[in-house]
């Protein structure tokens, strides 16, 4: 799946290519899943789909059969909720070097994520947040 988005962990079609340095992914993490769940399939009329991962409850959004984000319970008990994007890079190594030099600091190493690759999230020399994603 080395090429493909978060959003082909269920769906293989070539329209779901990454484009490499582009927002590939969204993820909100809250404490409360089910309510935002009900609230963004109302609003929006998203779909959502059961995604395995250990010690985690993950739901992916859907949108047709794009899938493009995904909600789960923050890593950190008590942070607030937030969405993140991800980026895809084809070298995750090698751009959070780079990102360093630049002045961001890694809030996550290199994390693998079962069959969809590997993540790291970063926080840039202004304070913000983004994630990476190997393509």
């Amino acid at each position: 799946m080395g090429g493909e988005i978060f959003g082909t962990m269920s769906d293989s079609s070539e329209n779901q290519k990454a484009t490499p340095y582009a927002i590939s992914w969204n993820e909100l993490a809250t404490p409360d899943t089910k309510g935002a769940i009900r609230f963004y399939t109302e609003l929006f009329g998203w779909k959502t789909e059961k995604f395995p991962m250990p010690g985690k409850d993950y739901t992916m959004f859907k949108l047709g059969d794009r899938t493009f984000g995904g909600v789960m319970e923050p890593m950190q008990p008590g942070s607030p909720p937030c969405w993140l994007n991800y980026v895809s890079v084809p070298d995750l190594g090698g751009t959070l070097e780079k990102a360093k030099k630049l002045g961001a600091k890694v809030c996550l190493d290199v994390t693998k994520i079962g069959e969809a690759g590997e993540i790291a999230i970063l926080q840039d020399p202004q304070g913000a947040m983004i994630g990476l994603h190997s393509c």
